[in-house]
C-alpha cells in the first residue's frame, strides 16, 4: 500500500500553490483596477475645483462676469492657454487655465469654456464653467470622454 500513495503529498501541495497563486493574481488585478479608479475619481475632483476656481475669481470681479467679459467664444485649450494680457480678466483666465486646467491633461482635449448671463437689475450674473478631460484612466466601460458642469449664480 505504501508504494502506491507516494508523490500523493507533492500532488496536494502543487494543487494547493495553484489555487493560492490564481488566488494571488485576483488579488492583484483587484488593486491595479482599484488604482485606476481611484486616479479617475481624483481627476474628475480636480475638474470640480477647477470650475470653483474660476467661479471664485469671477466673484471678485463680479462686474466684468456679469459684463460677459469672461465668457469664452471657443473653449479654452490646456495645451495653448490665453497669454496674460494685463487686464484682470486676462489675467485669471491665463492662471485658470495654467494652475487648475493643466493637472488633467496638457492637450486639445482639455478645454474649459465659461458661459456667464447677467441677471436683469441685479449685480449678479448666472454662469456655467463645462470642464472637459480626457480620462483614459477611467478604465473598462467608461468612456474616455469626460464632461464637468457646473452652474452657479454670483
Amino acid at each position: 500500500m505504501a508504494a502506491h500513495q507516494s508523490g500523493v503529498g507533492l500532488i496536494e501541495v502543487l494543487v494547493a500553490v495553484l489555487v493560492l497563486s490564481i488566488g494571488f493574481l485576483g488579488i492583484a488585478a483587484l488593486q491595479a483596477r482599484s488604482l485606476s479608479t481611484n486616479n479617475s475619481a481624483m481627476a474628475r475632483s480636480m475638474a470640480t475645483v477647477a470650475s470653483y476656481s474660476i467661479l471664485d475669481a469671477m466673484r471678485d470681479d463680479i462686474v466684468n462676469a456679469a459684463g460677459g467679459a469672461y465668457n469664452t467664444s471657443s473653449p479654452i485649450k490646456a495645451s495653448a492657454c490665453p497669454a496674460a494680457a494685463g487686464t484682470l480678466v486676462s489675467a485669471q483666465l491665463n492662471q485658470w487655465c495654467k494652475v487648475d486646467l493643466a493637472p488633467l491633461g496638457v492637450s486639445d482635449s482639455t478645454t474649459g469654456t465659461i458661459k456667464c448671463t447677467a441677471v436683469a437689475t441685479t449685480n449678479t450674473a448666472n454662469c456655467t464653467v463645462t470642464i472637459q478631460f480626457d480620462d483614459s484612466r477611467a478604465g473598462l466601460g467608461s468612456s474616455n470622454q469626460q464632461l464637468v458642469v457646473t452652474q452657479a449664480m454670483l
